[in-house]
């Protein structure tokens, strides 16, 4: 009884403490930080509350997009030899735009930050004033050097054309940026009223922080689709500007911004308008079914969860058992019996996108490309001839395969009727049976 007296007396004592504690907290006016600008206050003030999300965030591509190599030397993929970048570049001197002892390999120590880490990578320093991306870049699934805007390179400026979708918060007027990568801000929007209001302001918390769940489908979707995109920026200030300048989470993109499908580039598309190019998933998508029925990015990619993701795409499940989560096999026939191992990826979703080498990315408008559309249109792909196994043989020979596997068989045996009031009266009356008791 003693020692329950004591605990009870400790408890209340720990209480009275906590209590005095809370009560010295000065007050936080509502009002004041409602009045206050928006502003960016960076991933790491989002970590205090939020952990779980910040640490499967550090686990996803957006949180290593731009690296900073005075705080990380070890960013670089590959060692920085540039003699070894010569040599890879004399391979490629037929593609080269200037000669190739002209073209400009910076000393390391000019770098001042790596984009990429997965495909490529790219290097930005600084010439003068103005972000540059140097002329060289790294692909690292081929480990070989290559070619940048070789001729134009310190004439681009980085910040202006492409900084938005490497960096978080970024003011091209001040020319400056809040954070390195692709951090909380760039899709929850400018946090600085969220992270001041106490947890007992709950609404207007609530109200200071774009949570994408809770939007309707097409305006979330836009969120993604600012950055998986191509074109350019209808702000009179920044023309140049590949991504929407001024977007903020929430908005809708085509006010601001005009990408690669909206123009019609044929740079950057095949003729059935699919995507040639990276980074242009959103613009596939947008042509899709899954468009039409409401399925977006985050039906099938994870932007943070808890735990490691099953594949480098931040997809949910892992190759082809994402789509079979939703999509059930109902007959093996046709189209669908040339595979045996369930590749719904390899048929719908063919690499004929390039980012780093040429078709290393997926198609995202899910459609299916028989080699029927290459006969009918050379310049457009097939994914059959995209496999290994059928590259070297001609389209001609690979439709005729096709045709014959995706046939039904013929109908055996004989015609049966349908039901209906005029088959039944002319349907003869059964013979009566005898009783047999």
């Amino acid at each position: 009884m003693e020692r329950k007296k004591n605990f009870l007396m400790a408890l209340a004592f720990l209480a009275g403490v906590a209590m005095l504690g809370c009560g010295s907290e000065k007050p936080t006016d509502v009002k004041a930080v409602m009045s206050q600008p928006k502003a960016f206050v960076g991933s790491e003030t989002c970590r205090s509350c939020h952990l779980e999300h910040y640490d499967s965030w550090k686990m996803t591509l957006h949180s290593r997009m731009l690296i900073d190599v005075r705080e990380d030397p070890n960013a670089f993929v590959v060692e920085w030899n540039k003699e070894t970048i010569r040599a890879d570049l004399e391979k490629i001197k037929d593609k080269l735009k200037v000669p190739l002892e002209e073209v400009y390999i910076p000393e390391k120590s000019e770098i001042l930050y790596v984009i990429g880490t997965q495909w490529k990578q790219r290097y930005v320093l600084k010439k003068g004033d103005m972000f540059v991306v140097a002329p060289v870049q790294y692909n690292v699934a081929s480990k070989r050097w290559v070619n940048y805007y070789d001729d134009a390179w310190d004439k681009r400026d980085w910040l202006v054309r492409c900084g938005g979708c490497h960096a978080t918060g970024v003011d091209l007027k001040a020319y400056t940026f809040n954070e390195k990568s692709i951090g909380c801000e760039a899709c929850h929007g400018a946090g600085s009223r969220h992270a001041a209001l106490p947890r007992t302001a709950l609404f207007e918390k609530r109200d200071t922080i774009v949570h994408p769940a809770k939007m309707t489908s097409g305006v979330a979707v836009q969120i993604c689709g600012s950055c998986h995109t191509r074109g350019n920026s209808k702000d009179p200030d920044f023309k140049d500007a590949g991504w929407p300048v001024g977007y903020e989470p929430g908005m809708v993109l085509e006010p601001i911004y005009q990408n690669s499908y909206e123009k019609s580039d044929m740079r950057r598309l095949y003729p059935d308008f699919a995507s040639r190019s990276h980074h242009q998933q959103y613009i596939d998508w947008v042509q899709s079914k899954h468009a039409e029925q409401g399925v977006t990015c985050t039906s099938c990619h994870s932007v943070h969860r808890i735990g490691i993701a099953p594949t480098r795409f931040q997809t949910k499940e892992a190759g082809s058992s994402q789509c079979l989560s939703c999509h059930s096999m109902v007959n093996a026939n046709r189209a669908h019996s040339i595979h045996s191992f369930a590749n719904c990826l390899g048929c719908h979703m063919p690499r004929i996108a390039s980012t780093a080498e040429p078709n290393d990315i997926r198609s995202h408008t899910f459609e299916a490309r028989a080699p029927m559309d290459t006969i009918n249109n050379p310049d457009l792909p097939n994914s059959c001839q995209l496999c290994h196994y059928h590259k070297d043989e001609t389209v001609q020979e690979m439709q005729r395969k096709y045709e014959i596997l995706t046939q039904l068989p013929k109908p055996q045996g004989m015609m049966i009727p349908a039901v209906s009031q005029d088959t039944i009266k002319q349907r003869p009356a059964a013979e009566p049976t005898a009783n047999q008791q």
